[in-house]
C-alpha cells in the first residue's frame, strides 16, 4: 500500500503474534495450574480428613485403655489380708464361750489337744478361722473325775446352728453348721483339714465313744463342719 512500509505491517504482525503468544502461554499456565491447585485442595481435604480419623482414633483410645488396664488389674490375682488369730470360740446354742490357745503337733505326728477342760485348740499349721480353707479348733469331751469339759454337749449341734470365732481384730466370724459325723479314731480323715472349693470353713473336732484304758482315748471322734457365713 502506498505510504505503508512493510516494516508498519511487519511491526503489527509482531504485536499481534506476540499478543497470541501471551493468550496461548497463559490459557497454557491456566490449565496447568487449575488441576494443579484441584490435586492440592483435594490433598488438603484428605489430609484433614486422615488427621481426624487419626484423631479420633486416638481420643477413642485414650478412654479404652483405661477400662483395659483397669480390667487386666483386676484380673490379677491379688494377695489377700490375713484374717486376725481366733481368741475365743462362742457357740450359744450349747452355752460354750471358750479362750482358743495355739497348738500344732504332737511328737508322733497328731494334732495336739488343749490341755485343761476348758479351753479350745487352733490347729496353727493350718488357715485361721475366716480364711480360705480349713480352720480346725479341737477341744475335750468327758473330762477326769466326771469334769466339765469344754465339747461335752457339742453331740447336740444340728446343721443350721451357728458358731462364731472372735479375734484379735475385734470382729466375730460367724460359721453356720453344714454337717455332724463320726469317725473311727483311726480313720484318715483329710476332709477336715483340706477343702479344695475355695470357701471359708471351721471343723470343730473332739472324742465321743468307748473310753479305752489301755490307749488312755475314746473310740470315736465327732467332727462339726461349718461353712463361714
Amino acid at each position: 500500500m502506498p505510504g505503508k512500509s512493510l516494516s508498519g505491517i511487519c511491526g503489527k504482525a509482531s504485536y499481534f503474534a506476540k499478543t497470541m503468544q501471551k493468550k496461548i502461554l497463559l490459557k497454557r499456565t491456566l490449565l496447568i495450574i487449575i488441576p494443579l491447585g484441584l490435586i492440592f485442595v483435594l490433598a488438603f481435604l484428605f489430609y484433614l480428613s486422615v488427621k481426624n480419623s487419626i484423631l479420633a482414633g486416638s481420643a477413642a483410645l485414650s478412654v479404652e485403655n483405661p477400662v483395659i488396664v483397669s480390667n487386666q488389674q483386676q484380673s490379677q490375682e491379688q494377695p489377700k489380708p490375713r484374717a486376725g488369730l481366733p481368741l475365743r470360740l462362742k457357740i450359744p446354742s450349747i452355752n460354750v464361750n471358750a479362750p482358743v490357745e495355739y497348738l500344732g503337733l504332737t511328737a508322733d505326728g497328731a494334732m495336739d489337744v488343749p490341755k485343761t477342760p476348758n479351753e479350745v485348740a487352733w490347729f496353727n499349721l493350718g488357715p485361721r478361722p475366716g480364711e480360705s480353707g480349713s480352720a480346725v479348733i479341737a477341744g475335750h469331751y468327758g473330762w477326769y473325775d466326771n469334769q466339765p469339759a469344754v465339747f461335752d454337749n457339742l453331740y447336740k449341734l444340728r446343721p443350721g446352728d451357728k458358731i462364731f470365732i472372735e479375734n484379735d481384730e475385734g470382729i466375730a466370724i460367724a460359721f453356720i453348721v453344714r454337717e455332724v459325723k463320726i469317725y473311727d479314731k483311726d480313720d484318715l480323715a483329710a476332709d477336715v483339714f483340706i477343702s479344695t472349693d475355695g470357701g471359708s470353713h471351721l471343723n470343730i473336732i473332739t472324742c465321743t465313744g468307748a473310753w479305752n484304758e489301755n490307749e488312755k482315748t475314746r473310740s470315736e471322734r465327732l467332727i462339726v463342719f461349718t461353712d463361714k457365713e
